[in-house]
């Protein structure tokens, strides 16, 4: 293989192999990568210059989960004393103050509940709808979709139709990792298998429900394996029906390593430096060019490598996240505000633009409050 001859052939939107990924990981110069995620990016996007960003709030419908993921310090197993269930007018409250905030949306997550079924779910999202009919609920996951499913005994085209009828506006990229179930035995193994997140994924775009993709690397997972998850996610997305936008963004992130099991008695961290960071993001743009929005994880990675990932392929920098529990819970320390976010874009070099979930642009409203990041 010639790093020349893939490059030119990416450049053509080609769909490359995962040995001609890996080939690339371990032979192209990082400049080299970023040059022709750049030109990918400029091609795909009308105004290359403007990097979209986001206001949301991730909260968590309950931290009880039975999944045990090795990398995850936020859940609290069934009867713990420190397990709960999020009330009703805890999440009044807490969007009553995204929307101050300026934000739009809720990204809505928990644990696998071994209690909560699909009643749960639709009863949640109808009365936050009632009280909140302008906020977009981008929520749960595949795994959680796949669980709602087993307690259900149904099917995952039947759970998400009843959630959309209830109010679920779209579904996010969560519980991705590393999509190998020889990883996923070592670090999920109570979450669905790859083939399952792949399928609830299928199930969404046939019903016309946008979604995006994620990628944790960084922990255990081989070379091959990150180019075979890159790969797997392009299938489904080239799969999707024409009118379906599929996978909207993909996001690479870095396993965070503070605490967790995977630290503590495997002995895995977080050896991803920012120049690996930089060429996985690269290569994301290069092994995905039918997904026209990648992400940069400024919340993993912080502020001056994510600037970089701007040069590197990366068209957005996602959202401000008001409040983020379980990946900050295993060491994720970056912070930024609407106004903070809009500062770091322009520093880079680019006009920063708000966004919702569907990558419409939004003004920022005239009302808005800077939130106070005090933790």
């Amino acid at each position: 293989m010639n790093v020349s001859e893939i490059l030119s052939r990416a450049l053509k939107f080609e769909f490359l192999s995962i040995e001609e990924g890996v080939f690339l990981y371990e032979n192209a110069p990082t400049a080299e990568l970023m040059f022709v995620a750049n030109e990918l990016k400029k091609n795909q996007k009308k105004n290359s210059n403007v990097v979209t960003w986001q206001i949301d709030r991730n909260l968590n419908t309950t931290n009880v989960c039975i999944a045990n993921c090795k990398f995850c310090n936020f859940y609290r197993i069934p009867g713990h004393k420190e397990s709960y269930i999020t009330d009703i007018a805890t999440y009044k409250k807490k969007i009553e103050e995204t929307i101050r905030y300026g934000g739009d949306q809720l990204l809505l997550q928990g644990g696998h509940h071994p209690d909560l079924g699909l009643s749960f779910y639709v009863n949640l999202f109808k009365e936050i709808k009632l009280h909140f009919p302008q906020i977009k609920l981008h929520s749960l996951g595949p795994p959680e979709i796949a669980h709602i499913t087993k307690l259900e005994k149904s099917t995952h085209t039947e759970v998400l139709k009843a959630l959309v009828e209830a109010g679920l506006d779209s579904l996010p990229g969560a519980g991705a990792e590393i999509l190998n179930d020889r990883v996923r035995r070592l670090i999920s193994k109570g979450k669905c298998t790859g083939r399952e997140w792949l399928e609830v994924m299928k199930a969404c775009h046939q019903l016309n429900i946008t979604t995006s993709a994620t990628m944790m690397f960084g922990h255990v997972e081989t070379i091959y394996e990150r180019f075979e998850h890159l790969v797997w996610i392009r299938e489904v997305q080239a799969q999707k029906p024409k009118d379906s936008k599929g996978f909207l963004a993909f996001i690479p992130w870095p396993f965070m390593d503070d605490g967790t099991l995977l630290n503590r008695v495997k002995g895995i961290k977080n050896t991803v430096t920012p120049d690996e960071y930089i060429r996985m993001l690269s290569l994301s743009r290069i092994m995905l060019p039918n997904i026209i929005n990648i992400q940069a994880s400024w919340l993993t990675v912080g502020k001056a490598t994510a600037q970089i990932c701007l040069q590197s392929g990366a068209n957005d920098f996602g959202s401000i996240m008001i409040e983020e529990n379980v990946v900050s819970a295993a060491g994720a320390p970056h912070r930024f505000t609407y106004k903070t976010i809009q500062d770091a874009i322009k520093e880079a070099g680019f006009e920063p633009q708000l966004r919702n979930q569907q990558y419409e642009f939004r003004e920022i409203p005239i009302d808005i409050e800077e939130q106070v990041v005090n933790y």
